[in-house]
């Protein structure tokens, strides 16, 4: 894999950007990997291989949920909406519109 994560010229990035962008590929290449177990575990037949297939996808979302709280951390208008949408019962765009305002 090449390091075409950037847009602009790597060395012209700060430290912090620059870890900051390999964080985000983070997340992605972790959603990814949960979906990819998503649909081999809808498809698969054995029980044993399903079983270790749902133990490797939690892995996954660990993983994502570490890279995430990472780049949270470092974001505080990114936790704030986050605080303001996750684990809310209603309407999750309502949700999120007044969390973009709240932070505007």
């Amino acid at each position: 894999m090449g390091f075409d994560q950037y847009h602009e010229p790597a060395n012209e990035l700060s430290d912090e950007t620059r870890t900051f962008a390999r964080m985000i590929m983070g997340v992605i290449e972790e959603a990814e990997a949960i979906g990819w177990y998503e649909q081999r575990i809808s498809v698969e037949k054995n029980e044993e291989a399903k079983k270790i297939m749902h133990n490797a996808q939690k892995e996954e979302f660990k993983h994502f949920a570490m890279d995430l709280e990472f780049l949270l951390r470092r974001k505080p208008e990114w936790r704030k909406i986050m605080k303001m949408v996750l684990f809310k019962e209603g309407d999750i765009v309502e949700a999120a519109e007044k969390a973009e305002k709240a932070v505007d």
